[in-house]
């Protein structure tokens, strides 16, 4: 017995360290020295929970402000979101601030509402971010081109500045109720030329407000209700609006649906098919981007959408995803049979059956649509029958 006891207390310990250990290897703190900034700075980088397991695979980057203390909620939610399908998994990069006032704000404030004189350090931080930061973490960790910013008030207004004065640098923009009243509203009026001038612009933005009263509100109403109207082609735009929840609280009111709406479903929807089988390798294509890695449709996933087209009596561009869907599913029976369903919908019989027959050929017939294979070959057979007989 008190070998028993002193086993499993050996594995307990040693599970337990060995769990610590792997929390400290994903959860690492750096200090930069700065020469853009003539400082040192302080980050703190949350690694995937898979990120020793697979020693090939890249990540895409959430560089988030304000420091440590917002990674416990959007870990969470993050990790939510990856288990569910709906998101990747990240590397949280957090920012810590030493004054955060300088750093944050792009301009420097004269409203009364706030610290008057302070502020317009923001491009500066941005270099920072740019050329010292992110080419760090690049190097010493496995990234993805995808990234994300994201900060809250003052925050958001330089995650807004980012967007505007480098559409280059993050794919994603999140800005949790942003103060968009400081400095004159001036990044409002910067934000709103930018958009104004642009056509395309492939990028994701959400925003929230809060509690908020005028004119705070009345400034973010006038940026919402112009990006909602002014939206360049591909520019995502998701914005919340919490009547009764307080300024400090908007971010984690608002982290599930910045994330769930930034990352593409790998259920395509109907509405992005708007140019056949074109439309579906450029949806897919996004998504393998902002996952890191090669994704496509599953055989489910197009025959549904081919069916969509069916039911809408589109049959030219059904058929052209059931024949797609074949050639990424070449040995999967219910492909062939979607092309059937869509060859005996338009009345095109005999297509239809030699589709069916290659279905039948491929399942076997303990499959759950087997039966339903078998009644549409007798079904086109008498069609087929029929038909020759009224010649």
């Amino acid at each position: 017995m008190f070998y028993a006891k002193f086993i499993l207390t050996t594995f307990l310990f040693l599970l337990t360290t060995s769990s610590l250990l792997a929390t400290e290897q994903l959860n690492i703190t750096k200090t930069l020295s700065s020469k853009i900034l003539s400082e040192q700075r302080t980050v703190t980088i949350l690694l995937p929970d898979s990120y020793y397991i697979n020693e090939q695979k890249v990540f895409p980057v959430l560089y988030r402000l304000d420091g440590k203390e917002n990674i416990p909620l959007e870990s969470a939610v993050l990790n939510k979101l990856h288990r569910s399908g709906a998101a990747p998994e990240m590397i949280i990069v957090a920012i810590e601030n030493t004054d955060r006032a300088r750093d944050l704000a792009p301009t420097v404030n004269y409203d009364p509402r706030g610290p008057v004189g302070v502020g317009g350090g923001g491009d500066k931080f941005l270099d920072f971010i740019e050329k010292e930061l992110i080419p760090e973490v690049n190097r010493t960790f496995r990234t993805h081109d995808f990234k994300v910013f994201s900060g809250a008030s003052i925050g958001g207004l330089l995650v807004l500045h980012a967007m505007q004065s480098r559409p280059h640098l993050f794919q994603g923009h999140i800005a949790y109720s942003p103060a968009v009243w400081w400095g004159a509203h001036s990044t409002l009026k910067n934000v709103k030329s930018f958009v104004a001038k642009r056509q395309t612009f492939d990028n994701y933005l959400y925003i929230n407000i809060g509690s908020e009263a005028a004119p705070m509100r009345d400034i973010y109403d006038e940026l919402h209700s112009f990006l909602a109207n002014n939206k360049p082609h591909k520019f995502k735009l998701t914005a919340d609006t919490f009547d009764d929840v307080p300024h400090a609280m908007t971010s984690a009111a608002g982290v599930f649906n910045a994330y769930h709406n930034l990352f593409l479903s790998l259920i395509m929807p109907s509405s992005a098919l708007t140019d056949g089988v074109s439309s579906i390798k450029q949806y897919y294509k996004q998504v393998s981007f902002q996952r890191a890695e090669p994704t496509l449709p599953e055989e489910w996933v197009l025959r549904g959408l081919g069916y969509e087209l069916v039911d809408a009596k589109d049959f030219v561009g059904a058929i052209e995803i059931f024949k797609y869907n074949i050639e990424q599913n070449p040995t999967m029976a219910s492909a062939y049979n979607g092309l059937a369903y869509a060859y005996e919908q338009n009345n095109q019989y005999a297509q239809s059956l030699e589709q069916v027959n290659i279905a039948l050929e491929i399942a076997d017939k303990d499959d759950d649509g087997y039966e339903a294979y078998l009644n549409r070959k007798r079904r086109l057979t008498a069609a087929i029958a029929k038909s020759a007989g009224s010649l």
